[in-house]
């Protein structure tokens, strides 16, 4: 079983990518587990067809502590698995608990073993790496691979970089490797040259470039993947491509983040920066 976590900045498109990655992954019939590390719980909606699943959290605060395991994992798109974790109540204790809370309670409900038959398990986790919570996946070895959404805007590319910086720190305890990013595109220019450089830069690579298309958007608010809502279009073939990148990859590196300087050099050279 590969245990793959999906990071990168808030709104760079991290829960739409690992959907219809998941989707591309159940086509070619490997079972699939999604963990939603978003106190929005909204990263399984395009798979479960835009069902409001019920968090973990949400669970256990009314029902307690006995709970079975269909109680907080729902099957989605081609029998893909599905569970989100929620979080606090608003304006209350720290949302990166509840992804420590859910995968503990998955554990303990048996959802990673063996007779489970998963060949993955991907976790979709918010933004940077900003708190113990959410880096728990890497820091806890409960991740092995970590895939970077990232677009060629500079934040986008800062953000990267610092989840980065967090794979080395836990990379020797927790035994996690950097996969490679996968480019949202935003349409900026010299936009995949540029990531294919940073990507570079980091001692990893490139596995996929994904264009701007507005089939994600329809996609979206069908509430499905792109794969499920027209498997013919180019898009779905770019989501199958990168599935398959994914599920034939060997590169994964301890990363070489960068200092900030040097990020901004890469801007500068692509045209970004004046």
């Amino acid at each position: 079983m590969r245990k793959v976590a999906i990071y990168g900045k808030g709104g760079i498109g991290k829960s739409t990518t690992t959907q219809n990655t998941v989707a591309g992954l159940a086509e070619l019939e490997k079972k699939v587990m999604v963990v939603g590390c978003d106190p929005k719980a909204d990263s399984t909606r395009l798979l479960l067809g835009g069902l409001a699943q019920k968090s973990v959290l949400d669970t256990l605060r009314e029902e307690g502590e006995d709970v079975d395991l269909e109680d907080v994992r729902k099957e989605g798109f081609a029998e893909t698995l599905c569970v989100e974790s929620g979080g606090p109540e608003p304006g209350v204790g720290c949302a990166g608990r509840g992804i420590i809370t859910s995968i503990n309670l998955l554990e303990s409900l048996g959802a990673y073993d063996e007779s489970e038959n998963l060949d993955y398990v991907f976790y979709d986790v918010l933004g940077d790496v900003v708190c113990g919570g959410f880096a728990m996946p890497i820091r806890e070895g409960k991740a092995q691979e970590i895939y970077i959404v990232v677009s060629g805007e500079m934040m986008a590319m800062y953000a990267a970089n610092n989840i980065c910086k967090g794979i080395t720190r836990y990379a020797q305890t927790g035994g996690v490797r950097l996969g490679g990013l996968i480019c949202n595109s935003r349409n900026v220019d010299n936009e995949k040259d540029m990531i294919k450089a940073f990507a570079e830069r980091l001692g990893t690579q490139m596995i996929y470039f994904l264009p701007r298309d507005n089939m994600v958007q329809r996609a979206e608010i069908n509430r499905k993947t792109v794969i499920e809502y027209d498997p013919t279009c180019e898009m779905a073939q770019h989501y199958r491509n990168l599935a398959k990148a994914v599920n034939e990859n060997e590169m994964f590196v301890i990363p070489t983040p960068m200092h900030t300087d040097n990020l901004e050099k890469i801007l500068l050279e692509y045209g970004l920066l004046n």
